[in-house]
C-alpha cells in the first residue's frame, strides 16, 4: 500500500542521495574539478542504482508490487532517471558555471568526512 511506498521511497531516496553525493565529490577531486559532464552522469549511475534497487526490494518485501514485475519496473525507472540526466547535464552545466562566476568560488571536498552518522559538524 501507500505506507510500503512511503518508507521505500525514504530509505532509496537518503541512501542514493547519500551515494550520488559522495561519488560526486570523489570525482570532482579525481578530476581536478574537470569533466563536469562526466561527473554528473558518472554520479547519477551509482546513486540512482542504489535508489532504485532499494526501492523495489523494500516495496516489494512490503508487498507493493508483485515480485514478478519488479526487475521490469527497475529497468524501467533506472533508464529514465539517468536519461533525464544525460538530457538536462548541458543545462546543468550552464548553471554550474554561471554560479561559479558569479560567487568566484569552487570548492573541493578533498577532506571532508562523509560519514553520515558523524555528530560533529
Amino acid at each position: 500500500g501507500v505506507g510500503a511506498l512511503v518508507i521505500a521511497s525514504l530509505i532509496a531516496y537518503l541512501a542514493g542521495e547519500f551515494s550520488n553525493s559522495y561519488v560526486l565529490a570523489r570525482m570532482k577531486v579525481m578530476t581536478q574539478g574537470r569533466w563536469l559532464w562526466t561527473r554528473t552522469i558518472g554520479s547519477t549511475l551509482v546513486g540512482q542504482a542504489v535508489d532504485t534497487l532499494l526501492f523495489f526490494l523494500v516495496a516489494g518485501a512490503l508487498g507493493a508490487f508483485p515480485w514478478s514485475i519488479i526487475p521490469s519496473l527497475m529497468v524501467t525507472n533506472y533508464i529514465l532517471k539517468v536519461g533525464f540526466e544525460v538530457i538536462f547535464t548541458p543545462v546543468t552545466i550552464q548553471v554550474v558555471n554561471a554560479l561559479k562566476r558569479a560567487e568566484g568560488e569552487d570548492v573541493y571536498d578533498a577532506h571532508t568526512n562523509f560519514n553520515p552518522f558523524r555528530l560533529d559538524a
